[in-house]
């Protein structure tokens, strides 16, 4: 299997005033190509600093990271933009719409920064609208649309640019339950079409969606198992 994340022994450390914060730890940890992992802590655990390096929102103390074959432990901030728009698909727990753009416009926002045409832009956007089923919300904006389907908006607009992995934040934290089942019911058909898949969260339920849990305490790796217990899912009607 190829990896699409390695970090060898990364650390990160915070100063604040006087006090230093060492919130990771030497990290060591990969990820193959195809992969769903979970990863998993109470808060101060360290999984959303490791979900900021992996996403590229910021570098290492100590350490490296190689992302798709490129070591992105020391790279200026515009460098690590341009691999975000390339690599990275990011779904977040609070959507991160703009609310006066429809959803194909807010779908179509990573390709504006790619470069893509505008005709290009309309048509990936719709086909990526398309295939997390609102296609006929295209011309909605946010405030016209359900929680649930606003995240599926968030998620068409982290597939967009076909990155490498999708990081997803939290992707449930502000949706109902029947909400989450089918969002979590997207990411496994997702999975099952070939996208590596990266989900932070702190509910045990949504975690066992994921066929891979890294549990994190104390800016350490506690646990990092295959999930034997795959929450079954159906296919969307």
């Amino acid at each position: 299997m190829k990896a699409i994340i390695q970090t060898s022994q990364i650390s990160k450390i915070y100063r604040m005033g006087s006090e230093i914060v060492e919130a990771l730890k030497s990290i060591s940890i990969t990820v193959n190509k195809g992969e769903y992992v979970a990863f998993m802590g109470p808060s101060g655990s360290g999984k959303s600093t490791l979900m900021n390096i992996i996403g590229c929102l910021d570098t290492p103390t100590k350490g490296q990271y190689i992302l798709n074959n490129n070591d992105v432990s020391d790279l200026s901030e515009n460098e690590l933009a341009e691999i975000r728009n390339k690599e990275i698909g990011f779904v977040f727990q609070t959507f991160n719409l703009l609310p006066r753009a429809s959803s194909l416009e807010n779908v179509a926002l990573p390709l504006v920064y790619a470069g893509y045409s505008r005709s290009e832009r309309e048509e990936r956007a719709y086909q990526a609208l398309e295939n997390v089923g609102l296609g006929d919300r295209a011309k909605h904006k946010p405030n016209e649309l359900s929680g649930g389907q606003r995240q599926r908006v968030a998620i068409a607009r982290a597939l967009v640019n076909n990155p490498s992995i999708i990081l997803a934040d939290e992707p449930t934290g502000n949706l109902d339950s029947k909400t989450s089942y089918d969002i979590m019911n997207l990411f496994q058909q997702l999975h099952d079409a070939g996208n590596t898949i990266i989900m932070v969260t702190h509910e045990d339920d949504i975690a066992h969606y994921a066929h891979r849990i890294v549990r994190m305490r104390d800016g350490l790796v506690e646990t990092d198992v295959r999930n034997e217990n795959i929450t079954a899912i159906e296919a969307l009607k």
